[in-house]
């Protein structure tokens, strides 16, 4: 923790000249998907947002700022316990969604944050998500906070709001035990990944041991710790990262793009650096390119609400310093893309500055693959991202609804690749026309606002789709087969032989020819019961009475002989290609196929 706040403090320095206030650090939320990321901030901001999530899971970076006065009146005594004294205006929460799907919109959010904290299902431990969390906060080198979250689902103890510490010492000796292995396993788990870890109350040296702070985003409890914690290690080892000139320009990155009443397209932003004013010019990044325009209006929510909330909840004021959540109002911002950087305009660099950024986030696409949309920037990022584990990469990815274009350009990679030939809409709609034209053309559209869930979707409907060709490719190949005609079993001697017989491998329906071990073929099977009942298939190891036209016991059928499925030539490249056959089938396979080599060398000769 220490050498990251060292290394961050020596960047800010650079730039910081004349007047200097201290900001508010910019805390970053992680951790694994449901393990109550949103919900530990709706717990310090007394909102709702976590139920309205869809899928409860938080699918943009939203910002959440909590000022001084309620950290102090929440956990003013443990600042004094840990000799903490604050005096930044208080703390700005970014809530980065958890599931390793959004690692983009992570990144995004993990390179501007000052702090972060990871929220682990203390009853789950550390999750791939957790990990990649980690990973991406190692990779910027930000130091973090463990929040063991989940602490009243602990079977022994007792959960109430207010402070950990104290409700510590009203708990049972098994209770404590319990809480003990589940954080000794937590910090066995994060010395894995090559972090040093405790308890918070048993830290010595915050430099180089990452906290770890149980709490109950449900009840409250461990609330005031975490705050406490927070706010003290942002003061005493980032001061100087917090430090900002009045005078530098603002640096940020939007959002969510939005319609307000009376205002039109607003931008919500995420400022990081500097500072913003009413009539600046600013630059941003748009579907279009680089937009350059001036500020008409800037709304800064008021403290403890959702930047994503709209209404009174904001106040409208002149100008704003980092770090904050603003929204802003300007023309020109129709075409403005959620996820892109925005500065503003001082000394005329700022456009090749973000022009950089927008080219570094270029997503890849090649001839054969899906159509994405998506209502941000971030969103089809992530969408790259899983379907790349998919084995698909995207044919066209844009910001906006679904037109009917997107079905046209579906369409013709159907033709080269059905799995391929699809649409993929994340939060956005599907335009007039759009659905009709989809089902004329055969194309599959995947529709939701929770990005892993329209990637298990596709997942379902690729299997299903797959089993559904496999069916069909098995109705018209004859599959191999291996039977062995049992002893007194002659149930009719001939038109139709009807005579009792064992599958040694493979299976077997009505309709197939069979050869013997010569390959000469000695009659076609017609039926096939069991306890005088008809059956579709005969599997492995299960004995019927097989009905044979064709076939004579005693001339070309004789007890204890074999008996193979007789396949055409032409079926065995695709049975010996795909997935249609299991190792022993594809043994057999061969066998019968040197059967027919064998038979035909003979006949040629």
């Amino acid at each position: 923790m220490k050498q990251a706040a060292a290394k961050m403090v020596l960047v800010q320095q650079d730039w910081i000249e004349g007047d200097t206030m201290i900001r508010q650090p910019i805390i970053t939320v992680l951790g694994h998907v449901d393990h109550g990321k949103t919900l530990l901030l709706d717990k310090v901001r007394g909102t709702a947002i976590a139920e309205k999530e869809a899928g409860a899971i938080t699918q943009h970076i939203g910002a959440t700022e909590v000022p001084l006065d309620v950290i102090k009146r929440i956990a003013s005594h443990l600042l004094e316990q840990y000799g903490f004294k604050a005096t930044i205006p208080g703390l700005l929460f970014i809530d980065t969604p958890g599931h390793e799907a959004f690692t983009s919109l992570r990144e995004r959010g993990g390179s501007i944050a000052d702090l972060a904290v990871v929220v682990i299902d203390i009853t789950q431990g550390v999750q791939p998500q957790t990990i990649e969390a980690i990973d991406i906060l190692k990779s910027f080198k930000t130091p973090f906070i463990v929040a063991a979250n989940k602490i009243d689902l602990l079977h022994e103890w007792v959960s109430k709001e207010g402070d950990f510490s104290k409700n510590l010492k009203e708990q049972s000796e098994k209770a404590g035990k319990e809480m003990d292995e589940k954080i000794y396993s937590l910090v066995g788990k994060l010395f894995e990944l090559d972090f040093q870890s405790e308890r918070f109350d048993r830290c010595k040296d915050f430099t180089k041991q990452v906290p770890i702070v149980p709490l109950s985003a449900k009840t409250g409890e461990g609330l005031p710790e975490l705050l406490m914690l927070l706010t003290g290690l942002s003061q005493r080892f980032l001061q100087k990262r917090l430090e900002i000139s009045e005078a530098e320009a603002g640096k940020g990155t939007i959002i969510e793009v939005k319609e307000e009443r009376g205002l039109g397209k607003t931008i919500d932003v995420i400022l990081y650096d500097g500072m913003i004013s009413v009539n600046d010019s600013i630059v941003l990044g748009a579907s279009s390119g680089i937009i350059e325009t001036k500020v008409r209006a800037l709304l800064k929510p008021k403290p403890l609400r959702e930047i994503r909330e709209s209404g009174d909840k904001f106040n409208s004021v002149r100008e704003v310093h980092a770090a904050c959540g603003v929204k802003i109002a300007a023309p020109n911002l129709e075409n403005t893309l959620a996820g892109a950087p925005i500065a503003v305009v001082k000394t005329g660099k700022e456009r090749e500055a973000i022009e950089r950024e927008l080219a570094s986030i270029r997503i890849e696409t090649e001839s054969v693959g899906a159509v994405l949309r998506a209502d941000t920037l971030g969103a089809l990022e992530a969408l790259t991202v899983l379907l790349k584990k998919e084995g698909l990469k995207a044919k066209k990815a844009d910001v906006g609804n679904i037109a009917k274009a997107d079905v046209m350009e579906a369409s013709s990679v159907r033709e080269k690749d059905e799995l391929k030939g699809v649409i993929f809409g994340f939060n956005v709609k599907v335009e007039e026309g759009v659905l009709e034209e989809a089902e004329k053309q055969g194309v599959k559209i995947f529709l939701g606002n929770v990005v892993y869930k329209l990637l298990e979707d596709y997942s379902a409907w690729v299997d299903e789709l797959r089993e559904q060709r496999k069916k069909e490719k098995l109705g018209r190949l004859t599959m191999p087969v291996k039977l062995r005609f049992l002893s007194n079993c002659t149930f009719r001697r001939s038109k139709p032989a009807v005579v009792g017989m064992k599958v040694l491998e493979g299976k077997i329906k009505p309709g197939i020819k069979l050869m013997n071990e010569k390959g000469k073929i000695v009659g076609q099977v017609s039926g096939i019961e069991v306890r005088n009942e008809s059956i579709e298939q005969a599997s492995k190891g299960q004995e019927a009475a097989f009905s044979i036209t064709g076939g004579v016991v005693g001339r070309n059928l004789k007890e204890n002989d074999v008996f193979f499925a007789f396949i055409l030539k032409s079926q065995f490249p695709e049975l010996e290609s795909g997935d249609l056959l299991d190792e022993e089938e594809k043994v057999l396979l061969f066998q019968i196929k040197e059967i027919e080599k064998e038979m035909k060398e003979a006949e040629d000769e």
